[in-house]
């Protein structure tokens, strides 16, 4: 990526080809395919990323190194997926890294000219955590279709930061790393958009945490978990009954086991 003296990024961003075990805060990369989720990462981290497999998995992990503004980030580019609800391994690994990897920071990618369909999945990462940043991609892709979008209103509405980029061209990225930087410090406070369940449901929820609490003490989010059992998510609850969850965090901070400068935007993630 080009540094001129009016970018945004210029001055503040360096891309590292660090040791990953080097790093202050640690940030998820999400979103649905084709997104422009990989300009994000590229732009952020050059060709300076090491990839592997998740732990126990097939699917490449990816994680690139950067500092910003002093400060030095891990950013771990989850599968490109729809949704967060274990229906695919894809879904699985993005799930599991938010909830038990516990990043400090979620960005979450969405196109803005398919915003609705995007939200989906941004929603669901608000039900898990409050650090997150919405990065509205593909903004000169909606001009060029007509389309307005009144992302101040979308950050009102969803509780979180949302930003507008074009990342192919490294436009807002400074603004979206700001935004970042401020959700982790607490500089920037969230309410994440999460409707009241009916009351059924919530009583149901408020029996739940606690036995999920017994079974997998110190557990992140246990209302999550107890949300996904009423839905009746059998992975989820086959983790829980085997003792898995208690595990799976640590799983999540695993080193990747290979490494290449050359982490392509192949796959359309």
């Amino acid at each position: 990526m080009s540094h001129c003296e009016t970018c945004s990024l210029h001055g503040q961003l360096e891309q590292m080809g660090i040791t990953l075990a080097k790093y202050d805060r640690v940030v998820a990369l999400a979103g649905n395919p084709n997104t422009g989720k990989s300009s994000v990462f590229n732009a952020l981290t050059g060709l300076k990323q090491h990839t592997g497999n998740w732990p126990g998995k097939t699917v490449t992990r990816a994680e690139g190194g950067f500092a910003f503004n002093s400060v030095r980030y891990k950013l771990v580019d989850l599968p490109g997926t729809y949704s967060l609800l274990s229906a695919s391994q894809d879904e699985e690994i993005a799930r599991d890294f938010i909830l038990f990897g516990r990043p400090d920071c979620t960005i979450v990618v969405v196109d803005a000219t398919t915003l609705e369909r995007n939200l989906n999945l941004a929603l669901q990462v608000l039900e898990i955590t409050d650090k997150v940043v919405v990065c509205v991609n593909l903004m000169d892709e909606a001009k060029r279709k007509g389309l307005d979008v009144d992302v101040r209103s979308l950050a009102r509405d969803l509780g979180v930061p949302a930003v507008p980029t074009v990342a192919r061209a490294g436009e807002g990225l400074g603004e979206l790393m700001r935004s970042v930087a401020g959700v982790i410090s607490g500089e920037i406070q969230t309410k994440p958009y999460r409707p009241a369940p009916p009351p059924d449901v919530e009583h149901a929820v408020a029996e739940l945490v606690p036995m999920i609490q017994a079974l997998a003490p110190g557990l992140f989010n246990a209302r999550w978990v107890a949300y996904r059992l009423l839905e009746g998510d059998h992975r989820v609850r086959q983790a829980l009954l085997a003792g898995e969850l208690a595990n799976l965090q640590n799983a999540q901070a695993a080193p990747v086991e290979a490494h290449s400068r050359l982490m392509s935007i192949e796959g359309g993630q």
